[in-house]
């Protein structure tokens, strides 16, 4: 059952990256959940790092910090598919 979380939570967090990102993203929805999930997995990564993944109540340092890892990945797999595409980034 963890790898259907995985698949929500990165499809989430790919979808709220792709709002936050200025301009519009080409990249296609299978694309946005992988990035989303990869992000999700990097923001967890930083929390243990930081020594906040884990802590009482709503972990909300933890959901910014993978929101923030889905931004960033969102951004490079749209300038990755880009490039791929050879269409320029609008």
């Amino acid at each position: 059952m963890s790898w259907l979380w995985a698949i929500i939570v990165g499809l989430i967090l790919g979808l709220l990256a792709k709002a936050i990102l200025p301009g519009k993203q080409q990249i296609p929805i299978w694309l946005t959940v992988i990035c989303g999930i990869i992000g999700g997995i990097i923001g967890n990564s930083v929390a243990s790092g930081l020594g906040v993944g884990d802590t009482k109540g709503i972990d909300w340092i933890r959901h910014v910090l993978q929101l923030a890892g889905a931004v960033l990945i969102v951004w490079i797999g749209d300038m990755f598919w880009a490039k791929v595409k050879g269409r320029p980034r609008t």
